[in-house]
């Protein structure tokens, strides 16, 4: 299968089949979550938390039955998931920790303020192994050393150092409080000490190229932020990788109706290109979005085959913001109907529906309405919302 040509609704509803977003749900509680974040290589980690974290909120438009003690179960209970870096901070299968080696190696290598970090390096292993976990208010060490930001406290850049070195690893988070524990003690040794499954530099991009292309469905050979943490990814050597994998059989290009670039899939979906070519109706789910869902990491991609155009405003200015603070892009069916700003109040255990925009080329009818009410209250049950308050007209 080296080239095939889909209408633009076809290409829309074979991502969605991928991410498990239109027709019955493909994913189902505990065993869903793995089997998704599996599918999608990772999910994006962020920490803000306004009516749900960034990864709580793409499960919970997929799978079904999730919780979001589903999710810290599966990190710090089961140790079945684990943070650490793919496409910046993530989510990923504990079994894929063999293939980032060559990511902790060069962390281990450069890493800043390296002198300072390794001149307490040992202390810190030693207090970290005493207590069976750490934060760094756990540890005294309030000299500050230049870090990413601004500069910090060297407790938190030596722990930070050690994660990303791979020597330590999250053993739970208490809000925004990482707790750091012994890599050792965590990772089975099958998984700890296995090489590298990724011999040479190609090897690697092509496992780090597939990954990217299974997490959002299709991508295309272009600069995009899809491709962001993939050290040693330059222009020539994505463009050779692409060419290998193409040769290989293992991507395929795809091309969609008045759409002038060329796109790619994995080979193995080719089940789901034969489904959406020869069934032209799915049964439509209305979910609200993740503003970094695996599906949004391309929004140049998702603005030229959905039409939609997605801007997470919250680094942007008050007065410059078109929409709001925290704003959920609105999934109908095959398309992107509109955008929620939707606050979990903890206080008052309600959640509060503060605005809801409708695309122009939307119909507004009853059955959206009722469908967007039917995703509200699933909304408000998934934060643990005793009430919903709308605030808004529509």
């Amino acid at each position: 299968m080296k080239q095939v040509k889909l209408t633009n609704r076809q290409a829309r509803q074979f991502i969605l089949l991928k991410q498990g977003l239109i027709g019955d749900y493909k994913f189902t509680k505990e065993q869903g979550v793995c089997d998704y974040i599996k599918q999608a290589g990772c999910i994006q980690f962020d920490p803000i938390d306004v009516c749900g974290k960034n990864p709580e909120l793409v499960l919970q438009s997929r799978i079904k039955g999730f919780s979001k003690d589903m999710l810290y179960k599966l990190l710090y209970t089961d140790r079945k998931l684990i943070d650490y870096f793919d496409k910046n901070l993530a989510i990923f299968s504990m079994e894929d920790w063999k293939y980032f080696s060559r990511q902790r190696a060069e962390c281990q290598q450069y890493g800043r303020s390296k002198e300072e970090v390794n001149a307490v390096r040992d202390d810190i292993i030693a207090i970290v192994k005493e207590k069976g976990f750490a934060s760094s208010k756990d540890i005294n060490i309030n000299k500050k050393v230049d870090w990413s930001w601004n500069p910090t406290s060297l407790s938190r850049a030596a722990l930070e150092s050690l994660y990303f070195q791979g020597e330590l690893i999250i053993h739970h988070k208490k809000g925004t409080i990482k707790h750091y524990a012994l890599a050792s003690e965590y990772i089975p040794d099958e998984i700890l000490n296995a090489d590298d499954p990724c011999h040479t530099l190609e090897e690697h991009l092509k496992w780090r190229i597939t990954r990217r292309i299974n997490a959002v469905g299709m991508l295309w050979n272009k600069a995009s932020d899809a491709w962001l943490c993939i050290h040693g990814l330059k222009t020539s050597n994505r463009n050779s990788t692409f060419e290998n994998l193409l040769k290989e059989d293992r991507i395929t290009e795809i091309l969609i109706e008045d759409i002038p670039n060329t796109f790619y899939c994995l080979s193995e979906d080719k089940h789901l290109i034969d489904e959406v070519l020869n069934n032209k109706d799915f049964e439509g789910r209305t979910e609200f979005i993740a503003p970094l869902d695996n599906m949004l990491w391309d929004r140049k991609l998702i603005k030229s085959i959905f039409n939609f155009e997605y801007k997470w405003e919250i680094y942007t200015p008050i007065g410059e913001r078109k929409y709001g603070y925290y704003v959920l892009p609105v999934l109908s069916g095959d398309s992107f109907i509109g955008r929620i700003e939707v606050v979990n109040d903890r206080k008052s255990k309600q959640l509060i529906v503060k605005n809801l925009w409708l695309e122009d080329n939307t119909t507004y009818s009853n059955k959206l309405k009722d469908n967007i009410n039917d995703c509200i209250i699933r909304f408000s049950a998934f934060n643990n919302c005793e009430s919903v308050k709308i605030e808004c007209d529509w």
